[in-house]
């Protein structure tokens, strides 16, 4: 065996772990989930080849679609309000005053905490009877609504619990509020901007691949959301208003053991995210500044 031979025969075995996990905890699971999305399988059983069964039968399932509309409705909400919250947040931690460090720790601390245990203090929190919420309403003369029993504020529920711990994304708008230069602020206050004008024309593009990175991740997670509404509204209650797609797909594998659907709708998330990604990335295109581009 040459030296050359070695080197590459050491390469393969320096590397081979790795070869090995995304072939097994990766490669394979993808393929296998997209055949078994074209199967009848229930995992106990051999998996029987149907074609588009799975597909045509979710089309026509009127459980998959109330999932689709609460994520579409959850998504559509929450990807603006996060924005907006996270940014102005990071904007407000990005000031130059006594004791930052101690506030930027406070508003950080939140998403550090596991969310199944953050869902089960909101269930408390939000309690129509005994909650915090409702009892400071009440104390001002106010009935809070039902915020985990009506259908109209469920999902407003969730909403607010995922801005409570949208912790990270705020640490990310601030890394990328503090590269911005300091000199262009300098250079609009000489121009004569306003505190508005600098953020719309200094701030904003500046940070723009920050804001794009954040969206794309939103769109992801909002689309994934699964734990908070399986702890705080077990099997989607009340009347399927919390039922997520996460939520469908997990009970169709794991609750009814139908384990080719739930592939099926694994592929159809993945479609849903990828389009929205790639639309994201196009529309985004002539309002996303690179240095030096």
């Amino acid at each position: 065996m040459t030296h050359a031979q070695k080197q590459e025969r050491n390469g393969w075995l320096f590397v081979s772990p790795w070869v090995v996990g995304f072939i097994g905890f990766l490669a394979y699971p993808v393929v296998a989930s997209l055949y078994y999305s074209f199967c009848d399988y229930s995992v106990l059983k051999k998996p029987v080849f149907t074609g588009f069964d799975n597909f045509i039968q979710l089309a026509h399932d009127e459980v998959f679609w109330t999932s689709l509309k609460n994520t579409a409705y959850f998504s559509v909400f929450f990807l603006p309000l996060s924005l907006i919250v996270t940014l102005g947040l990071a904007m407000l931690l990005n000031a130059k005053v006594r004791g930052m460090a101690f506030y930027r720790t406070i508003f950080y601390l939140p998403s550090l905490v596991p969310m199944v245990a953050t869902a089960v203090l909101f269930l408390w929190v939000f309690n129509a009877e005994h909650g915090l919420v409702n009892g400071l309403f009440a104390s001002v003369g106010i009935n809070g609504p039902g915020w985990l029993t009506d259908p109209a504020w469920t999902k407003f529920t969730i909403i607010l619990l995922s801005l409570w711990g949208a912790g990270n994304t705020m640490i990310i708008y601030l890394a990328g509020l503090q590269e911005v230069p300091q000199s262009l602020y300098e250079a609009a206050e000489i121009d004569g901007a306003r505190a508005w004008q600098k953020t719309k024309a200094v701030t904003l593009p500046m940070i723009s691949p920050v804001i794009l990175f954040n969206m794309v991740m939103g769109i992801i997670g909002a689309i994934q959301m699964f734990t908070a509404p399986f702890i705080m509204f077990p099997s989607g209650t009340p009347a399927h208003s919390t039922y997520f797609f996460a939520a469908y797909l997990y009970d169709s594998a794991f609750r009814f053991h139908n384990m080719g659907y739930a592939c099926a709708m694994g592929w159809i998330m993945f479609v849903l995210i990828l389009v929205l990604t790639l639309l994201s990335m196009r529309l985004s295109e002539k309002h996303v500044y690179y240095g030096g581009s």
